[in-house]
């Protein structure tokens, strides 16, 4: 349990960080700005592929066939000549262009194959590789309507009622990870150079005060500041923004716990390192961006190239992001998420020993 002392500083130091409101209302007003963006940005269906179609058939049954898929509420079909669909395709208004030959009948339905011909841009094989299987099976289907057969089996769908995920949903925990570390390490290592450079260490270091005591009480100040922070960003996102949260609130707040004392422990080292304003917030770039892009707060570790999801896996913030959205996003239980928690312990570990072992008080005060 903290002590008198520890508890009367906490206080002290709450109190001084709340009188800096710019920063508090930045460190709320770029997290909400994400969430805002990104929830318009992915509350509309999907687009429709864009389809050229060039019919050089004269046969009722190639009209027929161009209808279907302008029916199709799956494509966008713009019909015309093939110079001007190529011309479109090739400055990226059209995804493909589909070419009826003129022998496209019935009678070559009924016998022989009739080869269709796609133009495609080579710059967008990675994006045909989502959208050939449905235009293949969406040709198949309108070619057993005119062919006036049955398919082999019915797919029968069955309804389970599963939870479907929006990308904000996934967002949130890793924004949250995110916003989380950057005031943890700002907050105690800009506060460490900021105390070092006002002459307020020296003058601790002559008082009782231990240096035990007060690293406890800016981390009780900090991780006020930071769980208020958070609850807001999360309410935000619940009552405005729609985003569900099925997992246990008091669970995600534990990992939060756990993450923040990490990312305060890594500030102090920060704080102990660097010598300067400017310095500590050159070296605090240089943990906190990697982290950003390599930890899965906008994307899937798993989506990676796998030369980098070893470390990507590894990072600190990748065990708290991770932690937070099993427990948002799946329900999981603390239980559950144990290798998260695991890897959260081994940080903890590390954060501390190197805190200790950097911030020594005569270095400071000398």
């Amino acid at each position: 349990m903290p002590t008198k002392l520890q508890l009367h500083l906490s206080k002290v130091f709450l109190k001084i960080f709340l009188r800096d409101r710019q920063s508090i209302f930045f460190s709320l007003f770029f997290p909400i700005i994400f969430m805002t963006v990104f929830g318009f940005a992915n509350s509309g269906g999907q687009d429709p592929i864009n389809v050229g179609v060039v019919n050089d058939s004269d046969a009722v049954v190639a009209a027929e066939f161009v209808q279907q898929l302008i029916d199709n509420p799956i494509f966008n079909v713009t019909v015309g000549v093939e110079d001007s669909l190529r011309g479109e395709l090739e400055e990226g208004d059209q995804t493909m262009v589909l070419v009826l030959p003129e022998v496209f009948s019935n009678q070559n339905l009924d016998q022989d194959s009739t080869e269709l011909r796609l133009l495609v841009d080579a710059a967008q094989v990675q994006q045909l590789g989502l959208i050939l299987p449905v235009l293949e099976q969406t040709l198949i289907e309108i070619e057993r309507e005119f062919r006036n057969t049955e398919p082999m089996f019915n797919l029968a769908i069955e309804d389970v009622q599963a939870r479907s995920q929006s990308y904000l949903d996934f967002l949130l925990p890793g924004l949250m990870a995110f916003t989380l570390m950057q005031l943890s390490i700002a907050g105690s290592g800009f506060n460490i150079v900021e105390y070092r450079r006002k002459g307020i260490l020296k003058r601790l270091f002559v008082t009782p005060i231990q240096p035990k005591d007060f690293i406890t009480a800016i981390v009780l100040a900090r991780m006020s500041i930071i769980l208020i922070q958070l609850a807001v960003l999360i309410a935000f996102a619940v009552l405005i923004l729609d985003v569900r949260m099925i997992g246990s609130i008091v669970e995600f707040f534990f990992v939060v716990i756990l993450g923040t004392f990490i990312f305060l422990n890594l500030g102090f080292c920060l704080g102990s390192i660097a010598k300067t304003q400017q310095a500590v917030i050159l070296v605090g770039n240089i943990v906190i961006f990697p982290q950003i892009f390599l930890s899965g707060v906008f994307y899937p570790i798993s989506s990676m190239p796998e030369l980098i999801q070893p470390i990507a896996y590894v990072l600190p913030l990748s065990f708290v992001a991770t932690g937070m959205r099993d427990i948002a996003n799946e329900g999981a239980s603390l239980l559950t998420i144990l290798p998260s928690l695991l890897g959260i312990a081994v940080w903890l570990v590390i954060g501390f020993v190197l805190a200790t072992r950097l911030f020594v008080w005569k270095e400071v005060a000398n």
